[in-house]
């Protein structure tokens, strides 16, 4: 395999961590459906605590999974794809040209 696709894939591994916890792929979904939420919208609607909301956010956040939105003392977040998506694109297309054979 290339350097290259061995590079790429690597690169993926936290993503790859941030989407595999069952409770992460929850707060995308409903922030999918809901758009920006604070932590406290978010427990309401999820069995974890908020301290458990916050400690998945800040994974996600730091995956560029979600933005924060500061509105007076209260956080929102909403989704942020873009980058995640990109970089799962660029593995795929790796992964296409280098790994199929």
């Amino acid at each position: 395999m290339e350097t290259k696709a061995i590079d790429v894939f690597r690169a993926c591994i936290p993503l790859f961590n941030a989407l595999s916890d069952p409770a992460r792929q929850d707060i995308i979904l409903l922030l999918a459906e809901r758009e920006r939420l604070s932590v406290n919208e978010i427990a309401e609607q999820s069995n974890l605590s908020r301290p458990a909301i916050s400690h998945h956010l800040k994974i996600m956040r730091d995956n560029h999974l979600v933005e924060i939105e500061q509105k007076g003392t209260q956080r929102c977040y909403s989704l942020s794809l873009d980058q995640s998506v990109a970089q799962l694109k660029q593995l795929i297309s790796v992964v296409e040209s280098e790994c199929l054979l």
